[in-house]
């Protein structure tokens, strides 16, 4: 009996089928072991010795591989086919060797792209041993990883108050979406003026011709700047007589783009359908570690983390087969496409991402799979086979036309095109991103029969004004396309790295675009301005050169570490004498558009506007930074710094806005703006009472009426019927609740707390008294059924009191704040429910377990998880403060990295 070692329990179970009895398949659960989140785990002072750390849920796991290993004829390492792949086989090996079960037992590594029967047996058939190179690589990523992490991050708390983390990746992401945030705000925008006709043939048929020359001179899209030569060219145009000067119809020979890649999936899902970079990646895992299809398990894709754009060469004969009998034998081009990557050190050591048999349609899978699963390789199949099918055909025709107008002279022309052969746009058509230009430029439609010197009649005259628009933001999948073009990441990052910058607040993602926060503008100011070198994309992306070429044995992965450590570590010793002023004033300059906007009224924005002799400033307190003016205490002027950097209302800029007296007080209630948000207060002086808005209330719809009920909670609802107690409405921590007698009841909404009435009180107090566990009911209704625990039990995910969570017996793990409840999988949620049980100690059945006796769980970041390629060992948890300003350690001590509880990679 041989043992097999995957990554999922979902392919151990698949793999297991396809190779029978004489195998024993066991998963590791992603990673079996990683750097421990604290001093020493990285040495730079003793050549970058690393210490690993394997946590109760792996070393549980780990033992079952040990017991396994030590009574079987051999070890076949099958984890997935890349740098982090290899990375899990080498700890796997590692352990096992440590633990001294293998004695001369062979050692294998297979890898397969696809999991179908025959990819699995053709890899186990020729096996090979770990490549060392590639592990290479993973260490000195890792490594890097883990130095930036743990000294750039108490840097940024020592300096930066408010701050969380930093990376090597992470921030460099962080840095694309600020700098398009810097171009929107100093974009300027300019007018300019489109100008066409409505003309009709000598046959009726009307059409629409646009102005392209004028005076002798040829005019570019926006060279007619104001309305006043817009109107000259409109009275030019609209007494002049047209001819027809030119008709050129042109064949024009469209050829389809590559199967997808993981940048080019996550793009192509984002603009489609409207999936996030996770969500994604998430069902294209599904679709690669098997789905039953009638009874037998098996792969719908090939690996889905990738950037080589070729298929094999069986893959191009069957979806060329596929093609002709779907389409038919004219779509099938005289020879097979190949193709080559345009993207900035791409390795290519994967296939693309396609189906792992052309066959199998959309349709005839459809009844197997979800609704996210069936578009996703709707999507994967549709690209795969276009991407082998012949041209689309199309004739582009091209009419100048002449205007005469007593002596004056016009140009105008007319663009049509009509598809002759729609080739591969009968399996798909390319969607292009947010703010980019379709590939044929302008969206041509059809135009009539149009005969070169004839005459035509003018109908109507159209001169529309417009203005330059800033460039768009980026969306996830655009900044993904970013990433990739620059060299920035790798595929097995991408959704991480975005994931860890939406987490720790750098980011908000607003109608599906990045709008970097106040907090990451903050950051990647502070990067530029004094660690310059570790923020530029060039730095970046031939780091990560070197270590494609650690990969392939070019280069020492321990020679990288020291090139990288001596200048990065002189960069950190250099901050010591930084003083909190000095990091002020290049932050007040170089975020001056989003500290110090323009106001209407022309003033200085410098200048505060409440005292009116103070200079603004920013200012660092316990919660991150806001503007304050230079006459504290004297002028108690605070601004917060708005997310999207554009000026606030009165209410923002502390201006207190009026509305109304309180009818029982006589006091007047006032919308004000603190360091924490919008409030409202009524009255003045140290008695004057506050209450700040709920979430989701703007300032903007805030009134007399509103505000007077806000300040006036908590509300008396009525006396409790039995116990002649009063129950009370208000707003609290944690959300609307109800009080009575000493004890609590949560509302479902604010708005409960101003409407419910007394019936309606007993008996939520009622139910909450029937089951104190959970308010209203003991155990949430099931949003989710997921499938059973390998141990017996049904997996759920619920909803409760703190959010979502995966259930399995008396087990509850929180589901990721950044996930989606609905996207959870089972594989997912084994992981958390592992982890859950080793932080506890307790079992399904609320009884201690063995795992509880062993060290506790490392705190793992994600933000090592997003830099170092991470997989299922990644805990997302929020960010700890650090207990002090811990200083840099020297070259010269033992440890490397300062003192932190929580770290970016």
């Amino acid at each position: 009996m041989n043992v097999v070692v995957v990554e999922s329990p979902a392919k151990a179970k698949t793999i297991n089928k396809y190779l029978g009895p004489g195998y024993k398949v066991l998963a590791s659960f992603g990673h079996v072991r990683d750097l421990p989140a604290k001093d020493g785990s990285v040495l730079p002072d003793q050549d970058f010795e690393m210490s690993w750390e394997v946590d109760p849920a792996s070393q549980k796991r780990m033992k079952e591989i040990a017991d396994a290993v030590k009574a079987s004829d051999g070890l076949f390492l099958a984890t997935d086919p890349d740098r982090e792949g290899e990375a899990i086989s080498w700890h796997v090996l590692d352990l096992l060797r440590k633990k001294k079960v293998l004695g001369d037992k062979p050692v294998k590594r297979v890898v397969f792209n696809a999991i179908t029967k025959k990819a699995v047996l053709d890899a186990m058939a020729d096996p090979r041993d770990i490549d060392i190179p590639l592990v290479d690589a993973y260490l000195a990523r890792r490594a890097l990883d883990y130095l930036v992490g743990f000294n750039l991050s108490p840097v940024l708390w020592r300096k930066l108050p408010g701050a969380r983390s930093a990376g090597r990746v992470q921030s460099v992401s962080l840095r694309l979406v600020c700098d398009r945030e810097s171009e929107i705000e100093r974009f300027v925008s300019e007018e300019y003026w489109n100008i066409s006709a409505l003309l009709k043939t000598p046959r009726g048929d009307d059409f629409e011709a646009k102005l392209v020359s004028a005076d002798g001179k040829r005019l570019q899209g926006r060279s007619v700047k104001t309305g006043d030569d817009a109107n000259r060219l409109k009275a030019l145009l609209e007494g002049a007589t047209y001819t027809v000067d030119t008709v050129e119809a042109k064949p024009v020979k469209r050829n389809p783009g590559p199967p997808f890649t993981t940048s080019t999936l996550q793009q192509a899902a984002s603009s489609r359908m409207g999936f996030g970079a996770s969500r994604t990646m998430q069902v294209a895992q599904r679709l690669y570690e098997g789905i039953d299809i009638g009874g037998e398990t098996v792969g719908l894709i090939t690996y889905m983390r990738t950037d080589g754009v070729q298929m094999a060469p069986e893959a191009i004969d069957a979806a060329r087969s596929a093609i002709g009998d779907q389409f038919g034998a004219r779509y099938v081009p005289e020879k097979a496409r190949f193709y080559s990557t345009k993207a900035k050190n791409a390795q290519e050591a994967h296939e693309a991402i396609r189906p792992t048999d052309f066959s199998r349609t959309p349709d005839q899978v459809k009844k197997y799979l979800d609704a996210d699963q069936l578009r996703l390789y709707e999507l994967v199949w549709k690209r795969g086979i276009a991407s082998q099918m012949a041209s689309a055909e199309i004739e582009r025709t091209t009419v100048e036309i002449l205007a005469e107008n007593k002596g004056e002279k016009a140009g105008l022309r007319a663009v049509g095109s009509v598809i002759r052969f729609d080739g591969f746009i009968a399996a798909y058509t390319d969607q292009k991103e947010d703010g980019e230009q379709s590939e044929d430029g302008d969206e041509d439609g059809r135009l009539p029969q149009i005969n070169a010197r004839e005459a035509l009649a003018k109908q109507k005259i159209n001169a529309s004004q417009h203005f330059t628009e800033p460039p768009p933001r980026y969306s996830e999948a655009s900044l993904i396309k970013k990433m990739e073009e620059l060299g920035i990441g790798r595929p097995s990052t991408y959704a991480a790295t975005l994931k860890t910058l939406s987490d720790r607040e750098y980011i908000i993602v607003d109608k599906r675009k990045l709008v970097p926060h106040s907090r990451g503008r903050l950051v990647t100011a502070f990067l530029e301005s004094f660690f310059t070198k570790y923020v530029e994309y060039d730095f970046t992306a031939d780091l990560e050169e070197k270590l494609d070429r650690i990969s392939a044995g070019e280069l020492d992965w321990k020679q990288v570490l020291r090139d990288f450590w001596k200048d990065f570590f002189a960069q950190i010793e250099d901050t010591k004498e930084l003083r909190v002023t000095n990091v002020l004033d290049a932050l007040n300059e170089v975020l001056a558009p989003l500290v110090f906007p323009t106001r209407e009224d022309g003033s200085d924005p410098r200048i505060c506007q409440v005292c009116g002799t103070g200079n603004l400033s920013l200012k660092l307190g316990k919660y991150g930074a806001f503007v304050g003016c230079s006459n504290y205490p004297e002028c108690n002027f605070t601004r917060q710094l708005n997310s999207d950097g554009a000026e606030a209302e009165a209410a923002a800029l502390n201006e207190p806005k009026a509305l109304g007296a309180d009818p029982h007080t006589g006091e007047e209630l006032t919308l004000r703006s603190g360091r924490f948000g919008p409030y409202i207060q009524r009255g003045d002086g140290k008695e004057a009472k506050r209450s700040s808005l709920p979430k989701g209330w703007k300032p903007e719809d805030i009134d007399h009426e509103k505000a007077l009920a806000l300040i006036n909670l908590p509300r008396d609802i009525g006396k409790h019927p039995e116990s002649g107690k009063m129950i009370s409405a208000g707003l609290g921590r944690y959300g609307p609740f109800l009080l009575h007698d000493g004890g609590y009841a949560n509302l479902e909404s604010i708005e409960d707390v101003f409407s419910i009435g007394l019936n309606r009180a007993v008996t939520v107090i009622a139910e909450k008294k029937a089951s104190p566990g959970r308010g209203r009911s003991s155990t949430p209704a099931a949003l989710k059924e997921l499938g059973d625990h390998p141990d017996g039990g049904a997996i759920t995910v619920r909803d409760g009191k703190y959010g979502p969570y995966v259930n399995w017996g008396k087990v509850n793990a929180t589901i990721p704040k950044a996930q989606a409840p609905d996207t959870v999988t089972l594989d997912e949620a084994l992981v958390l429910i592992a982890e859950r049980i080793a932080k506890t100690g307790t079992g399904s059945n609320g009884k201690p377990v063995k795992a509880k006796k062993a060290a506790a769980p490392k705190k793992t970041t994600k933000a090592a998880s997003a830099d170092g390629e991470t997989k299922a060992k990644a805990k997302p948890k929020a960010a700890a403060k650090p207990k002090a300003a811990a200083k840099p350690k020297t070259a010269a001590k033992a440890k490397a990295a300062p003192k932190a509880k929580k770290a970016e990679s």
